[in-house]
């Protein structure tokens, strides 16, 4: 006899996962992002922030799901998120989202999709304008810790993604040339970074270079783990809601990442002969 359909939306997250076959930190990933949505389909604004990651979520029966006013509640909620997390993070978490109720739908335990209507996003065609050099100014002469700032900083002297900085590992670089090691193309920094890079390393010689504040859980892959501090390679999502909630002092809402990257140089023109 089968077992009996689950009657919260936190116990059908988990039975999902149990059958999922993810590995423990994939699972961890897919129950943040589960459990991301419930704010939506309970009618409740999410936290933002570091908050985000603290708070509980409401309690929530399965057969919210099936509501005929749920699928407009989580379109609206992905355009909430929308301006939030980067398109990829947000497509990820439709993704993990379509796949759960996918399974719940194969199980019988709901009977509509409630999912169909949403489509994956795409980055804006206008990015978000750089941050002026009083701005600049501005946040770097914030208190945040040396990890924040050693951040910020190689993202706007390097012009990087943060997924390139975020990836990067403690023997990657070549302090004294203010550059990374071959393979691949250089990252470059100036003197802000090179200033801050020697103290975030103190007594690392390997490793992630950007840490998580917590060590690393024991299933964590040798590469995203530090030999020395236990901690784990810190993610694109923290990274995000640290400067948005670090940056709410200085604007309403926050800044986002995109804006630490400078403004493309436009190349000087030539004055025709005469």
């Amino acid at each position: 006899m089968p077992p009996q359909p689950p009657v919260e939306y936190a116990v059908a997250v988990e039975r999902y996962l149990a059958a999922s076959g993810l590995g423990a930190a994939s699972r961890r990933v897919y129950r943040i992002a589960l459990h991301t949505w419930t704010w939506a389909l309970a009618g409740r604004p999410a936290p933002t922030g570091p908050e985000r990651r603290r708070a509980r979520p409401p309690v929530l029966p399965l057969a919210r799901l099936d509501h005929p006013d749920t699928p407009a509640r989580l379109l609206a909620a992905t355009d909430r998120r929308a301006g939030e997390a980067d398109p990829r993070t947000l497509n990820r978490e439709l993704a993990i989202l379509r796949a759960a109720t996918s399974w719940w739908r194969a199980q019988d335990w709901i009977d509509t999709d409630p999912a169909a209507g949403l489509r994956p996003h795409t980055a804006h065609a206008a990015a978000p304008a750089p941050l002026t050099p009083e701005e600049l100014h501005t946040l770097f002469a914030l208190g945040a810790p040396l990890r924040e700032q050693t951040l910020w900083r190689l993202l706007h002297e390097s012009g990087a993604t943060v997924e390139a900085v975020l990836a990067l590992d403690v023997d990657d670089l070549d302090l004294p040339g203010r550059r990374t090691r071959p393979p691949g193309p250089p990252l470059r920094w100036r003197t802000g970074t090179a200033r801050l890079l020697p103290l975030l390393l103190t007594g690392r010689t390997a490793g992630p270079l950007f840490l998580t504040d917590r060590r690393a859980p024991a299933a964590t892959p040798a590469a995203d783990r530090c030999p020395h501090t236990g901690r784990g390679r810190l993610s694109y999502r923290r990274t995000a809601e640290l400067f948005t909630a670090r940056t709410t002092a200085l604007s309403p809402g926050g800044w986002t990442l995109r804006r630490l990257r400078p403004a493309a140089r436009t190349p000087a023109r030539r004055t025709p002969a005469p």
